[in-house]
């Protein structure tokens, strides 16, 4: 499911505006992004959180040159779904 369709079902269950539907979710994206750039986790009842996870500096190996490359300590976002989100999942696989 790509952005668009998630801006086309909510306008046609709602009745508003794809325009506003679709401002709307890129703000929400938005604001979400911006959190975890300045490191807050954003919590959302139900659905899950985005949070920022911590990697600490580890030592890589670059295969083409044979070589120990250091990779230095880094944030990287994440999402760790809800319970209730996980269940219902497992409920619908196939």
């Amino acid at each position: 499911m790509t952005k668009a369709d998630i801006v086309n079902k909510i306008s046609g269950k709602t009745g508003i505006e794809k325009l506003a539907v679709q401002t709307t979710v890129e703000e929400f994206m938005k604001t979400v992004r911006k959190s975890l750039e300045d490191g807050q986790n954003v919590y959302l009842r139900g659905f899950g959180s985005f949070v920022v996870k911590k990697r600490a500096q580890k030592t890589g190996r670059n295969i083409s040159k044979n070589t120990t490359i250091i990779i230095p300590a880094h944030n990287i976002p994440s999402f760790k779904p809800s319970k209730s989100f996980v269940e219902k999942v497992k409920k619908n696989v196939k």
